[in-house]
């Protein structure tokens, strides 16, 4: 029987040659000063250019939009620079690559922020944990997070405004699209979930005021790439971040009847199976339900992450649950993912120390099959 994960898939204009997506993996090594791209970054997406799609890792349209150490940005012209020779090495290797946008909201430090000012939200509501900043000796330091500014109504087009540039300038790095990152518990998903929107304007209260920002940001998407090159990525019973929603089946059954209006390339769902990097104990038994009215309701090509290994996503295929499949972890430690796939080949172990910050080591010397 065929492999489900090695036939061809058509998403807007391209044809990808596998179904196995590579997830948007933070990994803060980004090039300073200036969060530029650079060769290493460059090498590691090449060496990973097997999968039918890259999404790259969440990059901050603004300054404003940072949240993290060494995070890469998309808002600078040497950024654009670095993308470019990252966009060229995937192409060069025969892949395909989508950008991920990101604007991270509460979820940062004013050590992280332009002139130390509040990160900003949709209310004033800090989340727990801690922020990842580098400290005055340049290191990775965990510092507790401080309680956002709310957005005011007239800072809604500025907000709209950076995902623009940030569009814009992806295409101009030459990526093949870009993905709207509304999930894990950033600004866009902060906006959607109502524990952490609890505004009284146009942009809080129902379903459809607190998927308003999202919208606004497709419409400026999409009207940079055309919307057969934009997808979304949400996260409906998502918990990272200090996130929930009282009613994500209304929440997010609205937003996936919206996402029809774009035509996108694609919607992308993480399940809830892992929390940052911590698999989650006991996922959320709502979950099969929401998946189910979503790929009812939405009707483009579907994309799934959250703790797939090769059976389950066969499975999932098969089942019809989605078109494509997205994996994290086992692409940080197996940049031939799909070949080891298609030959049954034992997997790399990931080094979780070194997922975030330094250079090559757990970054581009995971060793492929064929390797000399």
């Amino acid at each position: 029987m065929t492999n489900p994960l090695f036939q061809p898939f058509r998403l807007g204009p391209y044809t990808l040659k596998n179904r196995i997506v590579m997830a948007p993996l933070t990994r803060s090594r980004a090039g300073q000063p200036g969060n530029v791209p650079t060769v290493l970054n460059a090498e590691y997406y090449r060496q990973r250019a097997g999968a039918g799609l890259i999404i790259s890792e969440a990059t901050q349209v603004s300054r404003q939009g940072q949240g993290y150490a060494w995070t890469p940005g998309i808002h600078s012209a040497e950024q654009v620079e670095g993308w470019r020779l990252v966009s060229d090495a995937v192409h060069g290797a025969g892949g395909l690559m989508f950008m991920q946008l990101w604007h991270v909201g509460r979820v940062s430090h004013p050590a992280l922020q332009p002139d130390g000012a509040l990160p900003v939200a949709p209310s004033a509501i800090a989340p727990s944990g801690m922020a990842f900043i580098a400290n005055a000796e340049g290191k990775g330091e965990l510092v507790p997070f401080v309680t956002p500014r709310a957005l005011e109504l007239d800072e809604m087009p500025g907000i709209v405004g950076q995902y623009r540039d940030g569009a814009r300038n992806a295409l101009a790095a030459g990526m093949d699209g870009v993905e709207v990152h509304a999930a894990n518990g950033y600004l866009l998903d902060q906006f959607l979930n109502s524990s952490t929107n609890r505004r009284e304007d146009a942009y809080g209260g129902s379903p459809q005021n607190r998927a308003r920002l999202l919208m606004e940001v497709l419409e400026a998407v999409c009207g940079v790439w055309g919307s057969d090159r934009v997808g979304v990525r949400l996260s409906p019973l998502g918990t990272f971040n200090d996130m929930g929603d009282a009613d994500p089946e209304a929440t997010f059954g609205y937003v996936a009847e919206r996402l029809n209006d774009f035509k996108l390339a694609y919607l992308h769902v993480v399940e809830p199976s892992v929390a940052g990097n911590a698999p989650v104990a006991s996922p959320d038994p709502r979950n099969e339900a929401i998946m189910a009215m979503i790929r009812g309701t939405f009707r483009g090509p579907l994309i799934v992450c959250g703790g797939y290994d090769q059976a389950k996503a066969i499975a999932c295929l098969e089942a019809g649950r989605a078109d494509l499949v997205a994996f994290g972890r086992l692409f940080i430690a197996n940049p031939d993912l799909p070949e080891r796939f298609r030959r049954g080949a034992p997997l790399n172990t990931w080094n979780e120390a070194t997922f975030y910050g330094g250079g090559a080591e757990g970054y581009t010397d995971y060793p492929a099959l064929d390797a000399p």
